[in-house]
């Protein structure tokens, strides 16, 4: 599988299809899609439970999660950069590429 299909839905109903490149060494995408979901998961309990975050600092924590996370490979440090920076490009250019589907409001 060279593509992760996976549909993120919005606290506020909106919806998007998104198609991300997978990693050649890959190891298991449906576990992927999990992890996916359970960090989403998390932060929207977290904005339920303790109240909202401005978007941005949702990202920052993210970043410095994915940071930390990158950190704990035993690698040297351009190796894990340029692994982070790639996966994120590709990552961001998928989900920037999916087209938003937003709830129909008012009346009909």
């Amino acid at each position: 599988m060279s593509s992760l299909p996976y549909q993120a839905k919005t606290a506020t109903g909106d919806i998007f299809d998104i198609s991300f490149p997978l990693h050649p060494e890959t190891g298991d995408p449906v576990r992927v899609a999990q992890l996916i979901t359970g960090i989403l998961a998390v932060i929207d309990k977290d904005m339920a439970v303790l109240g909202e975050a401005s978007n941005g600092d949702v990202l920052q924590a993210v970043a410095m999660a994915l940071a930390i996370r990158s950190r704990m490979i035993h690698a040297p440090e351009p190796v894990t950069r340029d692994l982070v920076a790639e996966l994120i490009s590709k990552a961001l250019n998928a989900a920037h590429q999916a087209e938003r589907r937003s709830p129909q409001s008012g009346n009909a």
